[in-house]
Formats: structure tokens, C-alpha cells, sequence
């Protein structure tokens, strides 16, 4: 790095990567002394890339944090890892984010070797990744269960009820959030059930957080207990139904909540289960496409009463 130039854009790199350094590591790594060191940070700061300095044994010099963000440099693996993570959040389901995703990568690209474009638009083209988005949640709600997560803060909201049955305000304590399936899903202490609960967040409404603390239980895992809730409703009697349309429009309409949807050749198997076939049969009448019941047969009893009981309010 005979370029003194190359070693002012080196040593910027150096800062974002170790954060706090010391002057004598800092010249030992580009290979100049520290009086030479120290004409190089005061460039740094002569363009507008603050600095700050601090003596002592764990003293050193860092990068001022919140100021501007400064020229950000990476590797070729470095900058496809990153374009693999904007490819993901594309379905991560929160509404604003791919117009941000998209501008993310546009710039991205502006900068890039011709190389090492062709390799990320080969990614682009190639790569599928199986996050089926079902319901889209607001970027403003995440960042604020996000924010109240951290912080160990109350929140309080309205929330729709799965079978639409109506809307409650709910106080909550958020402990975790979890993407699964194409959809958040926060887990925390509900104050109206007064028990650990899991929420939605597309089924959310009017989020604001509550001036009031709460304590997290110890190495609680949010994605562990999300699993082993979803696992504790598989109980009951096995269903199993042929569903005449493909994977993504069963999944937008049934998600993962109702059962295991699995492609099988121009449809889908659905395998669910349920401690009612009434109610299951009530939920049937609703699905947008055809369908045939596979198991159990009484299933098939249960929903010929439930269209009977349709026709017959129809002829009222």
C-alpha cells in the first residue's frame, strides 16, 4: 500500500471492522508510524469522517457513531452475503420493505464490479428461497414490539381474532419475535388471559407502548415455545383433504396454522387436525377452490350438514 490514499481508504476500513483500536495497532497493520498514522486520521477528518480519540490503556480511536454513516467497503463475500440477506428480506412479509430491499440492492450494484454483478444477478435468477409471504405485517408495529422487546416496555393494541369473531384490546408483554411460515408471530405475557400467548402481527392494530417495565424470564426462547404451541394443537383427529389449486394460493388462505400443506402433483395435500369436524367443516365451506375429503368419512357427513343448513337459511 505504497499509496497514501490507498492508506487513508485502508485505515477507514480498518476502524469500521475493529471498532476501537489503539494508534500503535493501527500503524502496525498499515505499516507506517504513528506520526504518519496521525496525518492520515486527520484526512479522515478533513472529509467530514468525524473521529473521536481516547487516551489510556484501553483508549484508542473509533468512528463517531450516529454523526453520518460513513463509506462502507466489503469483500465480494462480504457483498453477496448481503445481497443473499436483501433476496430473503424481499419475504420477510413487512409492507415497506421492498421498496427500501430494491433500492438497497440498486445501490449496490451501481458500485460493483462487472464480475461480481453478473454472479449476484445469477443469484437473483437462481435462487429461490421458501418463505411463502401469507399476511403481510407493518414495518411501524415490528420495529415497535422490536423496540419494546429490547427494552422490557408494555405494549398495548387491538386484536382480530382468528375466526374474525371480533377484536380485543390486549396488554402484552413482548418476549420475543418469531418469522415462521411467512408470518411474525410475537410471544409474551398476555395480562387479558394472564398466561403466555402468541400474537400475529398482521392481526394487529393501534400498537402503542405502555410507560410500564417487565421482567423476561430467564433464557426464555421465543421460536421454542412458538413450536412447541403449534405442536400442543396437533392433537385430536387426523383430516386429511386433496386441495384442487397449488402451493402458494393454499398457503395464502390456510397458512400453517390448520395443518401440513405438501404439493402433490397439480394439488395439494392438506393434513390437519381437529378435536371438531363440525367447526372443521364450517371452516371448509369457506375455501375459495375444490376440494376432496380423503379422511375421515365423517368428515364428508359432517360437511353435507353443514351445506345442508346453508341452503336452508338460503331459502328463508
Amino acid at each position: 500500500m505504497s499509496n497514501p490514499t490507498t492508506r487513508v481508504l485502508a485505515l477507514l476500513e480498518l476502524l469500521q471492522i475493529h471498532g476501537n483500536a489503539s494508534g500503535s495497532k493501527l500503524a502496525e497493520m498499515l505499516g507506517v508510524d504513528r506520526r504518519t498514522l496521525r496525518r492520515y486520521i486527520a484526512t479522515l477528518e478533513e472529509i467530514g469522517i468525524p473521529l473521536t480519540a481516547e487516551r489510556g490503556r484501553h483508549g484508542g480511536y473509533r468512528l463517531v457513531s450516529g454523526y453520518k454513516l460513513p463509506p462502507m467497503m466489503f469483500t465480494n463475500e462480504e457483498t453477496l452475503a448481503i445481497s443473499l440477506g436483501l433476496l430473503a428480506a424481499r419475504s420477510l412479509s413487512v409492507g415497506e420493505v421492498s421498496t427500501a430491499v430494491a433500492s438497497a440492492q440498486a445501490k449496490l450494484e451501481r458500485v460493483m464490479p462487472q464480475k461480481l454483478k453478473e454472479q449476484l444477478r445469477a443469484l437473483d435468477d437462481s435462487v429461490t428461497l421458501e418463505l411463502v409471504p401469507n399476511a403481510a405485517a407493518d414495518s411501524v408495529t415490528l420495529a415497535a414490539l422490536a423496540a419494546a422487546t429490547q427494552h422490557r416496555y408494555r405494549t398495548e393494541f387491538d386484536y382480530t381474532s382468528g375466526n374474525n369473531t371480533g377484536v380485543t384490546r390486549r396488554a402484552f408483554d413482548p418476549y420475543g419475535l418469531v418469522f415462521r411460515y411467512g408470518r411474525w408471530y410475537a410471544v409474551g405475557h398476555c395480562h387479558l388471559r394472564t398466561e403466555l400467548r402468541t400474537f400475529r402481527l398482521d392481526r394487529m392494530q393501534q400498537l402503542r407502548r405502555l410507560d410500564i417495565p417487565f421482567q423476561r424470564p430467564m433464557d426464555f426462547d421465543a421460536a421454542a415455545y412458538l413450536t412447541s404451541s403449534f405442536s400442543s394443537m396437533e392433537t385430536g383427529i387426523d383430516v386429511e383433504l386433496l386441495l384442487h389449486t397449488d402451493l402458494a394460493n393454499a398457503s395464502a388462505v390456510l397458512g400453517d396454522e390448520l395443518g401440513l400443506l405438501t404439493p402433490k402433483g397439480d394439488a395439494v395435500l392438506w393434513r390437519a387436525h381437529t378435536g371438531c369436524l363440525n367447526w372443521f367443516s364450517s371452516q371448509l365451506v369457506r375455501l375459495p377452490f375444490t376440494f376432496e375429503i380423503l379422511a375421515p368419512s365423517d368428515l364428508r357427513v359432517a360437511l353435507r350438514q353443514q351445506a345442508e343448513r346453508l341452503m336452508s337459511l338460503a331459502t328463508i
